[in-house]
């Protein structure tokens, strides 16, 4: 028996004490309680779902950038090594004039070849532009000529050669495009 309630004859008991049911009278006074229980519950099991919901968003997005940081790292280091490389070619094609130079020329081609089989190894890739139509996408426009034996807007020179690795441009090709008038 608990403390501080008073005996009660067994006998003298009401049916609803009895058998632990309440009447509707109990059930009205305890039934606001039941509602604020429910709503708080919801509550809550929504919050435990949106941060179940937001950790997975997370921890998907952290692969996809550690993936994309892994596929784009060597991106800084192309760019800097791509002036290195115009150079080079500027400097190879240049010394295939001298026939006295051929047994370098030769094996600085070689070197050049090599090092582009390694940066295409590498995932770099070379924008091919004569003869495509302009893209603004991957060419930069350096200027205008007249060919009427190409279309408009055909890239007719291709000065500098542009580079994307993967999906991302690396340095867009710098083109001469035809304007017919």
């Amino acid at each position: 028996m608990k403390k501080n309630q008073p005996h009660q004859d067994p006998e003298k008991a009401t049916a609803s004490e009895k058998t632990g049911n309440t009447t509707p009278t109990d059930r009205d006074q305890a039934s606001p309680v039941v509602p604020d229980l429910q709503s708080e519950m919801e509550k809550y099991r929504d919050q435990a779902l949106r941060s179940a919901a937001d950790l997975e968003n997370y921890r998907k997005r952290m692969i996809r950038e550690k993936e994309e940081a892994v596929r784009f790292a060597n991106a800084g280091l192309f760019e800097k090594l791509l002036p290195i490389l115009d150079n080079f070619e500027l400097g190879l094609e240049a010394a295939r004039g001298d026939a006295a130079a051929k047994g370098i020329v030769d094996g600085f081609s070689m070197v050049h070849r090599q090092l582009g089989d390694f940066l295409q190894a590498s995932g770099l890739q070379i924008i091919e532009a004569v003869g495509q139509p302009f893209d603004p996408k991957f060419h930069e426009a350096l200027g205008h000529e007249s060919d009427p034996a190409q279309a408009d807007g055909v890239v007719l020179r291709q000065p500098r050669r542009g580079y994307r690795l993967a999906d991302r441009l690396i340095r867009p090709a710098s083109v001469i495009v035809n304007k017919v008038s």
